[in-house]
């Protein structure tokens, strides 16, 4: 009855094939559709676009505008170098415009204008968004040990050495803060020991 095969056609069944040994194969279910062949993971910059399209629609002028100045910084470098940006250039972009901003945070907070200062603090929490997770003290405290540890740096000429290991390792995950904890360090002991 015409009843009956909607209903069986609703339920999704296994595959019926058997094994040699008589035992049903484990299949994907009729009706399901495989995994995508060939599909790439999302770049960064088609994600910034896509979430500028979605700003737009939702109407968020703020995260809209933001998006739109990032979008615009990476397609100005992408001009000057000649070639598309990879995700780790674009990070590099990324952390380039919050780093300006937290200057005109610091600048409009010293001029007495706070309102200013809220919206490019606003501001840096979008862009952040895109960036990796920052290391927390401790991470960031356990890298500058292994750092003097492997570079076997044992007085404060020797910070070169453990800024170029641990620079690569920090990257876009630490805004200058391993400079102060390696001096920190290095000042926590006798003046010659780093």
């Amino acid at each position: 009855t015409p009843e009956r095969r909607s209903a069986e056609r609703a339920q999704p069944e296994l595959t019926s094939r058997l094994t040699p040994t008589g035992k049903p194969v484990a299949g994907r279910e009729r009706g399901s559709r495989p995994a995508a062949r060939g599909a790439r993971p999302v770049s960064l910059q088609e994600r910034v676009q896509s979430d500028i399209a979605a700003a737009m629609r939702s109407g968020d002028s703020l995260r809209r505008d933001v998006l739109r100045m990032v979008a615009s910084a990476a397609y100005n470098v992408e001009k000057r170098q000649g070639r598309p940006l990879s995700d780790g250039e674009y990070l590099d972009v990324l952390a380039r415009e919050v780093k300006s901003r937290r200057e005109s945070v610091e600048a409009f907070r010293n001029g007495g204008r706070e309102v200013l200062a809220s919206k490019e603090a606003a501001e840096i929490e979008i862009i952040s968004g895109y960036l990796p997770t920052a290391l927390t003290d401790d991470e960031l405290q356990g890298l500058v040990d292994e750092a003097i540890g492997a570079t076997g740096a044992n007085n404060p000429r020797d910070i070169g050495k453990v800024m170029g290991w641990l620079s690569p390792r920090t990257k876009n995950r630490a805004d200058g803060r391993h400079d102060i904890a390696i001096e920190t360090q290095g000042s926590a002991g006798t003046g010659d020991e780093l």
